[in-house]
Protein backbone atom coordinates (compact mmCIF):
# COMPACT_ATOMS: atom_id res chain seq x y z
CA UNK A 1 0.00 0.00 0.00
CA UNK A 2 1.50 3.43 -0.86
CA UNK A 3 1.48 6.45 1.27
CA UNK A 4 -1.01 7.74 -0.46
CA UNK A 5 -3.77 5.18 0.44
CA UNK A 6 -2.80 5.28 4.32
CA UNK A 7 -3.43 8.77 4.35
CA UNK A 8 -6.43 8.33 2.69
CA UNK A 9 -7.32 5.45 5.41
CA UNK A 10 -6.24 7.88 8.16
CA UNK A 11 -8.03 10.93 7.40
CA UNK A 12 -11.18 9.85 8.34
CA UNK A 13 -10.28 8.77 11.76
CA UNK A 14 -8.37 12.13 12.14
CA UNK A 15 -11.13 13.97 11.41
CA UNK A 16 -13.83 11.70 13.94
CA UNK A 17 -10.76 12.89 16.40
CA UNK A 18 -10.50 16.63 15.77
CA UNK A 19 -14.43 16.48 16.08
CA UNK A 20 -14.58 15.00 18.96
CA UNK A 21 -11.18 16.76 20.83
CA UNK A 22 -13.23 19.73 19.37
CA UNK A 23 -16.78 19.18 21.42
CA UNK A 24 -15.21 18.20 24.35
CA UNK A 25 -13.17 21.16 24.50
CA UNK A 26 -15.71 23.36 23.72
CA UNK A 27 -18.05 21.87 26.67
CA UNK A 28 -15.36 22.07 29.25
CA UNK A 29 -14.94 25.54 28.35
CA UNK A 30 -18.47 26.28 29.18
CA UNK A 31 -18.85 24.18 31.97
CA UNK A 32 -15.94 24.83 33.87
CA UNK A 33 -15.30 28.96 32.88
CA UNK A 34 -18.56 30.41 30.47
CA UNK A 35 -21.24 28.98 33.53
CA UNK A 36 -19.71 30.15 36.48
CA UNK A 37 -18.84 33.31 34.95
CA UNK A 38 -22.60 34.19 34.43
CA UNK A 39 -22.93 32.97 37.93
CA UNK A 40 -20.87 35.32 38.87
CA UNK A 41 -22.53 38.22 36.01
CA UNK A 42 -25.94 37.46 38.55
CA UNK A 43 -25.04 37.40 41.80
CA UNK A 44 -21.52 39.66 41.84
CA UNK A 45 -19.50 39.62 44.15
CA UNK A 46 -21.03 37.55 47.08
CA UNK A 47 -20.71 35.26 45.19
CA UNK A 48 -17.12 34.99 45.58
CA UNK A 49 -17.32 35.12 49.54
CA UNK A 50 -15.60 31.88 50.41
CA UNK A 51 -13.35 32.83 47.64
CA UNK A 52 -12.02 35.71 49.90
CA UNK A 53 -12.12 34.31 52.90
CA UNK A 54 -9.91 31.57 52.02
CA UNK A 55 -7.64 33.81 50.07
CA UNK A 56 -7.40 36.40 53.16
CA UNK A 57 -7.12 33.80 55.85
CA UNK A 58 -4.26 32.33 54.12
CA UNK A 59 -2.42 35.85 53.70
CA UNK A 60 -3.40 36.47 57.34
CA UNK A 61 -1.91 33.20 58.71
CA UNK A 62 1.13 33.63 56.60
CA UNK A 63 1.73 36.84 57.88
CA UNK A 64 1.46 35.85 61.28
CA UNK A 65 3.84 32.83 60.90
CA UNK A 66 6.73 35.08 60.22
CA UNK A 67 6.80 35.78 63.69
CA UNK A 68 8.38 33.50 66.14
CA UNK A 69 5.74 33.64 68.72
CA UNK A 70 3.09 33.72 65.92
CA UNK A 71 4.73 30.48 64.03
CA UNK A 72 3.88 28.74 67.12
CA UNK A 73 0.46 29.48 67.93
CA UNK A 74 -0.44 29.13 63.68
CA UNK A 75 1.23 25.97 64.60
CA UNK A 76 -1.05 25.23 68.14
CA UNK A 77 -4.22 26.51 65.85
CA UNK A 78 -3.75 24.91 62.32
CA UNK A 79 -0.95 22.46 62.87
CA UNK A 80 -1.86 19.15 61.57
CA UNK A 81 0.54 15.74 62.28
CA UNK A 82 0.16 11.96 62.94
CA UNK A 83 1.67 11.87 65.90
CA UNK A 84 -1.01 14.34 67.88
CA UNK A 85 -3.88 12.46 69.13
CA UNK A 86 -7.00 12.18 66.82
CA UNK A 87 -9.31 14.29 68.48
CA UNK A 88 -6.81 17.21 68.14
CA UNK A 89 -5.95 16.66 64.61
CA UNK A 90 -9.54 16.89 64.10
CA UNK A 91 -10.34 19.95 66.03
CA UNK A 92 -7.34 21.75 64.03
CA UNK A 93 -8.09 20.46 61.10
CA UNK A 94 -10.80 22.94 59.90
CA UNK A 95 -8.07 25.84 60.67
CA UNK A 96 -5.37 23.92 58.59
CA UNK A 97 -7.43 24.90 55.74
CA UNK A 98 -6.26 28.40 55.77
CA UNK A 99 -2.61 27.65 56.87
CA UNK A 100 -0.47 27.35 54.19
CA UNK A 101 2.38 24.84 53.51
CA UNK A 102 6.07 25.17 54.53
CA UNK A 103 7.49 23.87 50.83
CA UNK A 104 5.06 25.41 48.58
CA UNK A 105 5.06 29.62 47.54
CA UNK A 106 2.37 31.14 49.27
CA UNK A 107 1.31 33.77 45.97
CA UNK A 108 1.09 30.57 43.82
CA UNK A 109 -1.15 28.72 46.93
CA UNK A 110 -3.03 31.48 47.03
CA UNK A 111 -3.98 31.94 43.47
CA UNK A 112 -4.88 28.34 43.34
CA UNK A 113 -6.98 28.44 46.45
CA UNK A 114 -8.74 31.39 45.40
CA UNK A 115 -9.62 29.66 41.82
CA UNK A 116 -10.65 26.47 43.23
CA UNK A 117 -13.13 27.74 45.65
CA UNK A 118 -14.70 30.86 43.19
CA UNK A 119 -15.09 28.03 40.55
CA UNK A 120 -16.77 25.60 43.20
CA UNK A 121 -18.75 27.82 44.84
CA UNK A 122 -20.22 29.63 41.47
CA UNK A 123 -20.98 26.28 40.63
CA UNK A 124 -21.84 24.43 43.25
CA UNK A 125 -23.12 26.62 46.35
CA UNK A 126 -21.05 27.48 49.33
CA UNK A 127 -22.18 24.18 51.35
CA UNK A 128 -21.36 21.88 49.17
CA UNK A 129 -18.06 23.56 48.44
CA UNK A 130 -17.32 23.53 52.49
CA UNK A 131 -18.41 19.95 52.07
CA UNK A 132 -16.53 19.20 49.92
CA UNK A 133 -13.68 20.99 50.78
CA UNK A 134 -13.20 19.79 54.02
CA UNK A 135 -14.45 15.84 53.02
CA UNK A 136 -11.21 15.85 51.20
CA UNK A 137 -9.09 17.29 53.56
CA UNK A 138 -10.46 15.01 56.69
CA UNK A 139 -9.87 11.98 54.27
CA UNK A 140 -6.46 12.89 53.38
CA UNK A 141 -4.97 13.46 56.99
CA UNK A 142 -7.24 10.37 58.54
CA UNK A 143 -5.69 7.50 55.86
CA UNK A 144 -2.39 9.11 56.36
CA UNK A 145 -2.61 8.05 59.54
CA UNK A 146 -3.61 4.90 58.68
CA UNK A 147 -0.39 4.47 56.49
CA UNK A 148 1.68 5.33 58.96
CA UNK A 149 0.74 3.28 61.80
CA UNK A 150 0.67 0.11 59.34
CA UNK A 151 4.37 1.31 58.96
CA UNK A 152 6.52 0.72 55.67
CA UNK A 153 5.84 -2.17 53.46
CA UNK A 154 2.67 -3.34 52.61
CA UNK A 155 3.34 -2.74 49.14
CA UNK A 156 4.23 0.64 49.22
CA UNK A 157 0.89 1.63 50.39
CA UNK A 158 2.76 2.17 54.15
CA UNK A 159 5.20 5.11 55.46
CA UNK A 160 7.47 5.78 57.89
CA UNK A 161 7.13 6.70 61.22
CA UNK A 162 9.46 9.68 60.77
CA UNK A 163 6.02 10.65 58.18
CA UNK A 164 4.05 11.57 61.27
CA UNK A 165 6.10 14.75 62.59
CA UNK A 166 5.54 16.45 59.71
CA UNK A 167 2.68 19.08 58.86
CA UNK A 168 -0.35 18.17 57.05
CA UNK A 169 -0.49 20.21 53.33
CA UNK A 170 -2.88 22.77 54.45
CA UNK A 171 -5.52 23.76 51.90
CA UNK A 172 -3.76 22.27 48.97
CA UNK A 173 -5.98 18.61 49.70
CA UNK A 174 -8.62 21.06 49.78
CA UNK A 175 -7.53 22.78 46.64
CA UNK A 176 -7.11 19.11 44.65
CA UNK A 177 -10.73 18.08 45.63
CA UNK A 178 -12.90 21.27 44.50
CA UNK A 179 -10.68 20.62 41.36
CA UNK A 180 -11.40 16.60 40.96
CA UNK A 181 -14.87 16.96 42.08
CA UNK A 182 -15.67 19.87 39.76
CA UNK A 183 -14.13 17.70 36.93
CA UNK A 184 -16.49 14.52 37.46
CA UNK A 185 -19.47 16.32 37.72
CA UNK A 186 -19.34 18.73 34.81
CA UNK A 187 -17.62 15.82 32.65
CA UNK A 188 -14.14 17.76 32.34
CA UNK A 189 -11.82 15.05 31.34
CA UNK A 190 -8.84 17.86 30.63
CA UNK A 191 -9.35 19.36 34.21
CA UNK A 192 -9.29 16.01 35.59
CA UNK A 193 -6.73 14.91 33.48
CA UNK A 194 -4.65 17.99 34.52
CA UNK A 195 -5.15 17.61 38.20
CA UNK A 196 -5.43 14.25 39.27
CA UNK A 197 -2.32 13.58 36.49
CA UNK A 198 -0.35 16.37 38.17
CA UNK A 199 -0.56 14.81 41.72
CA UNK A 200 0.40 11.07 40.50
CA UNK A 201 2.91 12.23 39.22
CA UNK A 202 4.38 14.43 42.11
CA UNK A 203 3.66 11.23 43.86
CA UNK A 204 6.08 9.10 42.11
CA UNK A 205 8.83 12.11 41.30
CA UNK A 206 8.69 13.05 45.43
CA UNK A 207 7.08 10.30 46.98
CA UNK A 208 6.98 12.12 50.54
CA UNK A 209 3.67 12.55 52.87
CA UNK A 210 2.01 15.38 50.62
CA UNK A 211 1.98 13.76 47.51
CA UNK A 212 -0.01 10.30 49.33
CA UNK A 213 -2.67 13.11 50.56
CA UNK A 214 -3.42 14.34 47.28
CA UNK A 215 -3.33 11.18 46.10
CA UNK A 216 -6.28 10.37 48.44
CA UNK A 217 -8.05 13.56 47.89
CA UNK A 218 -8.38 13.18 44.39
CA UNK A 219 -9.95 9.39 45.28
CA UNK A 220 -12.57 11.26 47.50
CA UNK A 221 -13.40 14.06 45.51
CA UNK A 222 -13.86 11.02 43.01
CA UNK A 223 -16.32 9.23 45.12
CA UNK A 224 -18.18 12.28 46.12
CA UNK A 225 -18.84 13.11 42.48
CA UNK A 226 -20.02 9.71 41.12
CA UNK A 227 -22.44 9.51 44.41
CA UNK A 228 -23.76 12.67 43.61
CA UNK A 229 -27.35 12.84 42.31
CA UNK A 230 -27.47 8.66 43.89
CA UNK A 231 -29.13 9.56 47.46
CA UNK A 232 -32.38 8.59 47.29
CA UNK A 233 -30.97 4.84 45.13
CA UNK A 234 -28.60 4.74 47.83
CA UNK A 235 -30.82 5.40 50.44
CA UNK A 236 -33.49 2.77 48.90
CA UNK A 237 -30.82 0.15 48.95
CA UNK A 238 -29.68 0.95 52.58
CA UNK A 239 -33.20 -0.26 53.41
CA UNK A 240 -33.73 -3.05 51.51
CA UNK A 241 -30.12 -4.36 52.71
CA UNK A 242 -32.20 -4.03 56.50
CA UNK A 243 -34.03 -6.89 58.36
CA UNK A 244 -37.69 -6.16 58.78
CA UNK A 245 -38.85 -5.42 62.03
CA UNK A 246 -40.89 -8.35 63.79
CA UNK A 247 -42.58 -6.56 66.34
CA UNK A 248 -44.27 -4.58 63.75
CA UNK A 249 -47.38 -6.11 62.63
CA UNK A 250 -47.90 -6.55 58.75
CA UNK A 251 -50.13 -4.25 57.20
CA UNK A 252 -53.44 -6.25 55.94
CA UNK A 253 -53.93 -7.08 52.25
CA UNK A 254 -57.15 -5.27 50.78
CA UNK A 255 -59.88 -6.87 50.82
CA UNK A 256 -62.32 -6.58 48.02
CA UNK A 257 -65.35 -4.64 49.00
CA UNK A 258 -68.63 -6.64 49.37
CA UNK A 259 -71.40 -6.02 46.75
CA UNK A 260 -74.29 -3.78 47.65
CA UNK A 261 -77.35 -4.99 47.74
CA UNK A 262 -79.59 -5.69 44.44
CA UNK A 263 -82.90 -3.44 44.94
CA UNK A 264 -86.11 -5.41 44.68
CA UNK A 265 -87.63 -5.59 41.44
CA UNK A 266 -91.67 -5.58 40.65
CA UNK A 267 -91.23 -9.26 39.18
CA UNK A 268 -89.12 -10.46 42.38
CA UNK A 269 -91.15 -13.20 44.18
CA UNK A 270 -92.25 -12.22 47.35
CA UNK A 271 -90.33 -13.11 50.44
CA UNK A 272 -91.44 -16.42 52.62
CA UNK A 273 -92.88 -15.44 56.01
CA UNK A 274 -90.64 -15.88 58.80
CA UNK A 275 -91.66 -19.37 61.03
CA UNK A 276 -91.99 -18.52 64.52
CA UNK A 277 -91.13 -21.01 66.98
CA UNK A 278 -93.92 -22.70 69.13
CA UNK A 279 -93.96 -21.45 72.42
CA UNK A 280 -93.13 -24.20 74.71
CA UNK A 281 -95.89 -25.36 77.37
CA UNK A 282 -95.54 -24.42 80.81
CA UNK A 283 -94.55 -27.97 82.96
CA UNK A 284 -96.94 -29.47 85.21
CA UNK A 285 -95.90 -29.38 88.86
CA UNK A 286 -95.95 -32.82 90.37
CA UNK A 287 -97.16 -33.06 93.63
CA UNK A 288 -94.59 -33.99 96.47
CA UNK A 289 -95.23 -37.66 97.75
CA UNK A 290 -96.94 -37.71 101.80
CA UNK A 291 -94.56 -38.88 104.07
CA UNK A 292 -95.85 -40.88 106.86
CA UNK A 293 -95.38 -38.28 109.52
CA UNK A 294 -96.31 -35.49 107.43
CA UNK A 295 -97.39 -33.00 110.27
CA UNK A 296 -95.10 -33.26 112.37
CA UNK A 297 -92.35 -32.63 109.67
CA UNK A 298 -94.61 -29.28 108.25
CA UNK A 299 -95.13 -28.39 111.82
CA UNK A 300 -91.40 -28.44 112.42
CA UNK A 301 -90.37 -26.86 109.09
CA UNK A 302 -92.57 -23.72 110.24
CA UNK A 303 -91.17 -23.70 113.61
CA UNK A 304 -87.73 -23.35 112.18
CA UNK A 305 -88.79 -20.97 109.47
CA UNK A 306 -90.01 -18.70 112.39
CA UNK A 307 -87.05 -18.53 114.41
Amino acid sequence: MTAEGRLDRLRPSAARLARFTGRTLRGEWHAIVVDPVRQLARRGLSGLLLAFVAALGVVFFHDIAQHPTGAVWVTRLGGVKADLPLWLSLLRTPVSLYVPALDLPVWAGITQLFLAFALAELALGRSRTLVVAYATTLAGTLVARLMIAVGPGWGGLGLPAACGHVLDTGPSAAVVGLFTYLSVIRRAPVVFTLTGGSMVWESVAVPNLAGREHLIAVGSAVVLGLLRGRRDRLRTLGRSLLPARSGRPAPAAPTASAAPAAAPTASAAPAAPPVLPKPASAPVPVPAPAHPTGGRTGKTAMTSLER
